[in-house]
């Protein structure tokens, strides 16, 4: 396990690193996730193995400290994880990243631009969302004031996402879960969208082909994003459908030449 100092108070992030030749790859979790639970079977795949990888956790996050005074934007995590990469000697990395990971790499992108290369988008969050109380995901969150979830609220959503989301929600402190899945859904300044419209590196979505289309594909493929719908998975591609997610990310990441 590695560990970079973020924040001016002193705050650790952390990962899981798999030596191997550059560029290096990171792999960025959801909401509630760590990484190491979601990548570490796609890292080592042999479409996939052999590059430096490293399995963090954002702040607030499974093995990475979860401090109380931290903000959550997803401009913070941002820096936050410019910081480790920095520390780690990472530069023009390729961004694996998923859902709110996914969000947090194209604000990366667009305010670290030396720290990254290419992304790979899975399920990302691109456009702000309402609140929408009662829901499992982070708008349900969200729909609660932060005192109501640290009173609370936590366990109503605790017993609505079920127990796999869990096993790793609860690793997250309640401040960090809350603040996190608030400006997720309020989203960013220029939006997340807007941003990836305007990045020039190598960029790819992958999402459900149950979802039926990406809103806005045209203006992205225009752009020179590639959107790719994969089979027979919900949200969490790289657990619903590993092989098939394996091929969409090898294929994304082909011109730097897999093993």
């Amino acid at each position: 396990m590695r560990t970079a100092t973020v924040t001016a108070d002193g705050d650790q992030m952390r990962w899981v690193e798999l030596a191997g030749r550059e560029p290096s790859r990171v792999y960025v979790h959801g909401l509630g996730a760590t990484s190491p639970a979601y990548f570490s079977g796609i890292a080592v795949h042999p479409l996939l193995s052999g590059h430096r990888s490293l399995l963090i956790d954002l702040l607030g996050h499974g093995i990475s400290d979860r401090p109380t005074a931290f903000d959550y934007t997803l401009e913070s995590h941002a820096d936050a994880l410019a910081a480790a990469l920095v520390s780690a000697g990472v530069a023009g990395a390729e961004l694996v990243a998923h859902s709110m990971g996914g969000s947090v790499a194209i604000v990366l992108a667009a305010r670290h631009p030396r720290l990254v290369s290419r992304l790979v988008l899975v399920d990302a969050n691109l456009d702000p969302i309402p609140r929408t109380p009662g829901s499992s995901g982070s708008s349900g969150i969200a729909a609660y004031s932060e005192q109501e979830f640290l009173d609370g609220g936590w366990a109503e959503v605790r017993d609505r996402v079920g127990a796999h989301w869990w096993s790793t929600m609860r690793l997250a402190g309640l401040e960090a879960l809350h603040r996190s899945a608030t400006h997720l859904v309020r989203g960013s300044v220029p939006t997340m969208r807007e941003l990836l419209l305007e990045l020039k590196i190598p960029r790819t979505f992958l999402l459900p082909q149950a979802d039926g289309p990406l809103p806005g594909t045209d203006a992205l493929t225009e752009a020179g994003v590639s959107v790719v719908p994969v089979p027979d998975c919900g949200h969490n591609i790289m657990l619903d459908n590993p092989q098939a997610f394996v091929h969409a990310t090898a294929a994304a990441l082909a011109d730097h030449g897999q093993p």
